[in-house]
């Protein structure tokens, strides 16, 4: 029986020392059977191998950004962390720029840093949420400003900040 040759997971060939965090990158657009486009983004917020965002303050901006993403993103369908805690995967129906996306992202992180509160923080209670004891707003915050101080780029090797 001839060797099956295993599927390519994209992000595990990227070459994580030459990005330059934080940027948003378009991954892949997968099309479907009747035409409509997905589109998968990378949201990275701290540079991999080199930071790690906790994971209670982490959790708290999944939480949140869940709301704001949906508010600026046409086509929003779901952004969920890696597992690294270096940022997200964002996916969208249809086709927006990195640049689109990298306003929406710092909108909604500047949100948080700014003027999140609490009743901002959606599921975090034990009925909506299966770890609700681990957020932290506080953290969540701190991370936040570091980002958007950082300057959110459109482009993962050459700094170009929205």
């Amino acid at each position: 029986m001839a060797e099956q040759e295993r599927p390519l997971v994209e992000s595990f060939e990227l070459d994580h020392t030459k990005v330059k965090a934080p940027y948003v990158r378009l991954i892949d657009e997968e099309q479907g059977p009747n035409g409509d486009v997905i589109s998968n983004y990378d949201l990275r917020l701290v540079q991999p191998n080199e930071n790690a965002i906790p994971t209670a303050g982490l959790h708290t901006i999944e939480h949140t950004i869940a709301v704001l993403l949906r508010e600026r993103i046409p086509g929003y369908i779901d952004c969920s962390p890696f597992g690294c805690r270096t940022g997200f995967h964002l996916l969208t129906w249809g086709r927006h720029s990195t640049e689109e996306v990298a306003k929406a992202l710092k909108e909604s992180l500047e949100f948080i840093a700014d003027k999140a509160s609490w009743d901002d923080v959606p599921g975090t209670e034990i009925t909506s949420c299966g770890n609700y004891r681990d957020h932290s707003l506080f953290s969540a915050k701190q991370w936040c400003r570091d980002i958007v101080d950082a300057g959110i780029s459109s482009d993962p090797w050459e700094r170009k900040v929205v």
